[in-house]
């Protein structure tokens, strides 16, 4: 696929989350991606409220296991993340059954709205870099 002129290629692992890595790492092999840097991975966050999206460049992993997986099989952690918020479990729900469950009627709302910017954080980041997307959708940036 081709967005403004510059190759793109989407994928959903058919992994566990868990075991992200393998199928990312496979992906950047066929693809020839010597720049973690032009990988943009779009997962779900915690530690953001629901619907909630934020661009970032490496960092802390958070103890979240696919981004784990991806720094192990990919030897660093440059690549571009896309955070989406699914807010923190309520009580003393684990973190995988809260973002395995099956989101309610308003929370699924929002959650399509961010998912629709998650795109759009793409298409930006795909025309005009990582920077210019984190001004853009993180509003504490800006």
């Amino acid at each position: 696929m081709r967005v403004g002129g510059r190759r793109l290629a989407l994928a959903f692992p058919q992994t566990f989350y868990n075991d992200s890595g393998l199928a990312v790492a496979a992906l950047v092999r066929r693809h020839g991606i010597d720049d973690l840097a032009h990988l943009v991975v779009v997962h779900d966050e915690l530690d953001l409220p629901p619907g909630r999206i934020r661009v970032k460049v490496g960092g802390g992993l958070a103890g979240n296991n696919g981004l784990k997986s991806l720094k192990a099989h990919l030897h660093g952690e440059g690549f571009v993340r896309i955070r989406i918020g699914v807010g923190k479990p309520p009580g003393r729900q684990e973190g995988a059954d809260h973002v395995l469950r099956r989101p309610g009627k308003a929370e699924r709302a929002e959650l399509d709205v961010a998912v629709q910017e998650a795109a759009d954080a793409v298409e930006t980041i795909l025309a005009e870099g990582p920077d210019a997307a984190m001004n853009r959708f993180n509003p504490d940036r800006a």
